[in-house]
């Protein structure tokens, strides 16, 4: 025998209210007084009733679920995740942040690619990070109507009014924040270490090293790597700069893994860390923090950057203005052994 689900109805009625108020205290249409509320859900409660959120999300043309694409989740391994401190720390803040907005959060794969998950594209906006040149999750999302934020900038899209909004990672800055450092540490013989996916970071980070190199009167040395090689393409890339000239006295490598691989080759070749050669990541992870020396970073501050992201989405999908955070910066740099020669080992 199969047993009746409980509707509205009996809620209304057990609750001693109208339907509509049952709906409304469920999808937070209306006014419903906060002891009324109380009421209905403990009578849903009792009942073993659970709104249908689907229904009511297609009849408010909103499911109170957005989508976070985090594009190099789909090319990480899965046993680096733990050591990669970005998208955890990125992914759980979203988390945290969409439940202050009364959201829910969905991490899904590109839906342009192919693990993309039908359900995605039920969502109310996305996130995306790492937007590259000519973006297809960007065009389609434009193309649909569907509201969006970055988390860097659309390369090759001028900004402007009708520009997509994003997030302002503040390539530009920390790049030069780094290189800074390890010229003030005395290195004069900096090399830039990129990745190869044409996302603002590697864009912009190479653009503003090579304006940087210009200023100090130094002759530019860059190589970029796969991010997908991990360590192993900070080999590659270090076994490139030895090879093509006068060793470097100081690496900038925007990748946590490339960084390491970069050491691992210096070393090889009988160039210690610091004292011949300065070495920063440009993003922080738990092994540059174990490594020894233990390398200095670029700490993006991704729960911050989350925040922001989620805040803009949510007030978008509400029509508000999107948030000003005026001159508050975002990211930092840590110093460790590996640019501080002396420093004590933890």
């Amino acid at each position: 025998m199969t047993t009746r689900r409980p509707t509205i109805r009996d809620v209304a009625r057990r609750a001693g209210v109208s339907v509509t108020t049952v709906s409304h205290t469920f999808t937070g249409n209306g006014t419903v007084a906060p002891t009324t509320q109380q009421r209905v859900r403990a009578a849903a409660h009792d009942l073993g009733y659970r709104p249908d959120v689907i229904a009511q999300g297609l009849r408010r043309n909103r499911l109170g679920v957005i989508a976070l694409v985090a594009r190099q989740l789909d090319a990480l391994r899965p046993d680096l995740l733990v050591d990669v401190d970005y998208f955890a720390r990125f992914a759980g803040a979203a988390a945290v942040a969409s439940l202050a907005e009364g959201l829910g959060l969905m991490l899904v794969s590109d839906p342009t690619g192919p693990r993309a998950a039908g359900a995605a594209l039920a969502s109310d906006g996305f996130i995306v990070t790492e937007p590259v040149t000519d973006d297809p999750l960007v065009a389609m999302l434009t193309s649909a109507g569907i509201p969006f934020v970055t988390v860097g900038e659309v390369p090759g899209v001028p900004i402007g009014p009708d520009s997509p909004p994003h997030v302002d990672i503040e390539s530009g800055r920390l790049t030069t924040l780094a290189l800074d450092h390890l010229w003030d540490a005395g290195a004069r013989r900096i090399a830039l270490v990129t990745g190869t996916d044409r996302n603002e970071w590697n864009l912009r980070s190479a653009a503003v090293y090579q304006r940087w190199a210009r200023y100090r009167r130094i002759t530019p040395a860059m190589v970029h790597v796969p991010e997908q090689l991990d360590d192993e393409g900070g080999r590659r890339a270090a076994t490139t700069l030895l090879s093509s000239g006068p060793a470097p006295d100081g690496v900038y490598a925007l990748t946590s893994n490339h960084a390491l691989g970069v050491v691992a080759v210096l070393t090889e070749h009988g160039l210690r860390v610091p004292d011949d050669v300065l070495v920063v990541a440009g993003s922080d992870a738990e092994s540059l923090r174990a490594a020894r020396p233990t390398i200095s970073s670029i700490d993006l501050q991704p729960d911050e950057l989350a925040r922001r992201a989620v805040e803009a989405l949510a007030a978008r999908l509400d029509d508000r203005p999107l948030p000003d955070h005026g001159d508050q910066r975002v990211g930092r740099l840590v110093v460790r052994q590996s640019s501080a020669p002396g420093a004590p080992q933890p």
